[in-house]
């Protein structure tokens, strides 16, 4: 049943966008009700998306930063700037020693991937915890990325990616900050190392995935890459 339950959560969560409502009295005791109530709605019915979620025996996101991808994507699909109901989740506040990638289908709720993912050399060890968007920093970028088209690099099949958000990670596409595979991305490399391997700034992802996973969520589909350190605020700092 969940492939008729989830589109029509994903249907609610559209319908209680604040856009939609338009009052004249923005600064009234009832215009505040309103807000309250959207507010309590939109979190209500992300909470139900998230428990529709259907694992295929991976283990869930955690449900706040499944909750800022779901509010982001939504802007974005919106706006034109993704197309797929594909969701790729990447939250960093956890171990790199984890599987912290999630891809997920909106449109059934299914979870098609959950693995092993890297951030940059100077973004931390097994922690990310520094971001830059500027180039040779070596460091990861937040945020939400619109992913590009494959191509054939010095790591085989990769993505290319576009950075969505103003002075966070716009200039991905310039920078190279692409998904390819590595093979410092794997348990092995955890085992010997005491932690997963990192990138020049890249979310690489485990070599014997790699193909799949780009050939899944290429062309326009959604990335977000999340950290408790920067709450939700997309809609003043989408690129044009």
């Amino acid at each position: 049943m969940i492939y008729k339950i989830f589109p029509a959560i994903l249907f609610m969560l559209l319908s209680f966008s604040p856009s939609k409502a338009s009052f004249s009295e923005s600064k009234t005791v009832k215009s505040a009700v309103y807000a309250k109530t959207v507010k309590s709605s939109v979190e209500a019915n992300i909470e139900m998306a998230y428990n529709n979620l259907h694992s295929n025996e991976f283990l869930l996101p955690k449900l706040e930063s499944f909750s800022e991808a779901l509010k982001g994507y939504y802007l974005l699909k919106e706006k034109g700037l993704i197309q797929k109901d594909i969701l790729t989740l990447v939250d960093f506040s956890l171990s790199s020693n984890t599987k912290r990638l999630w891809v997920i289908n909106l449109t059934t709720g299914e979870i098609l991937f959950n693995t092993l993912v890297a951030h940059g050399r100077n973004t931390g060890d097994e922690f990310a915890s520094a971001f830059s968007n500027s180039a040779e920093s070596y460091k990861s970028s937040l945020g939400f990325y619109a992913t590009g088209e494959i191509y054939s690099g010095k790591h085989g099949m990769s993505l290319k990616l576009d950075g969505l958000e103003k002075g966070v990670n716009d200039n991905a596409r310039a920078r190279g900050v692409v998904m390819h595979a590595a093979e410092y991305v794997s348990n092995s490399f955890i085992k010997n190392n005491h932690r997963l391997g990192r990138s020049q700034g890249c979310p690489a992802v485990p070599v014997a995935l790699s193909k799949e996973i780009i050939s899944t969520i290429k062309n326009k589909s959604c990335l977000f890459i999340y950290h408790p350190s920067r709450a939700f605020k997309l809609a003043s700092e989408l690129v044009s």
